[in-house]
């Protein structure tokens, strides 16, 4: 059994009549309509002007910062090209600084050499002459474990000295590595002493070694 429902009657309502034309109502909803369309046209014009003036501002600013990176570049190319004979001077500087280091890397302190040598001989006896070849370059990190110099040194007595007793002196030295007579000889009344000696490295200056100020 199917039930129709019917609209339900209300009482003490005033009649209510729609006389407008349904073409006059159709019009209207396709006014209304064309008006929707209207202002979504319209604000999708607006999307796409503001994304491309946004689009031009983003690639304006990328295309000016890429022009002061590109003049920065630039700039800083010639000050390179400007500093290029001042990096060759420092170039040739450090390395002449690196040959002048290897080439006294065996340098003597020749006063603190000879005033060791000569506080240890006799009040008589001094040192007139020294014949000593540079050794090796320092290799160590103890100075006493290489040879340093090496050579001969000439001590000078104005009485006769026991050259054996000499010898033993200088052997008890520090620095000293070796010691022993060589020849003696007496002319013009000095007594004169050769003896062959060889130094350790403690006597190397060490003055021209990268870090240090000569």
């Amino acid at each position: 059994m199917t039930y129709t429902a019917t609209p339900a009657l209300v009482l003490g309502a005033a009649p209510r009549v729609n006389l407008m034309p349904r073409a006059e109502i159709e019009r209207r909803a396709n006014r209304k309509l064309i008006g929707l369309w209207g202002r979504g046209t319209v604000l999708a014009l607006l999307l796409v002007v503001v994304t491309a003036a946004v689009t031009f501002w983003l690639q304006s600013s990328a295309t000016q910062q890429l022009n002061a990176e590109n003049m920065r570049t630039t700039d800083l190319l010639g000050q390179l090209a400007e500093l290029q004979p001042v990096s060759a001077k420092l170039q040739l500087e450090a390395e002449l600084r690196d040959l002048r280091a290897e080439a006294m890397s065996t340098d003597l302190e020749w006063a603190a050499l000879t005033s060791t040598v000569g506080a240890a001989l006799p009040e008589s006896v001094s040192v007139s002459g020294f014949a000593l070849t540079a050794g090796g370059a320092p290799v160590a990190d103890d100075p006493s474990a290489e040879v340093g110099s090496y050579g001969t040194l000439t001590l000078t007595s104005e009485d006769p000295t026991d050259v054996v007793a000499l010898v033993r002196s200088l052997r008890d030295v520090t620095g000293v590595r070796s010691v022993d007579s060589w020849s003696a000889s007496a002319e013009t009344g000095l007594f004169e002493y050769t003896v062959r000696i060889v130094f350790d490295q403690s006597f190397y200056t060490h003055a021209y070694e990268e870090g240090v100020t000569p």
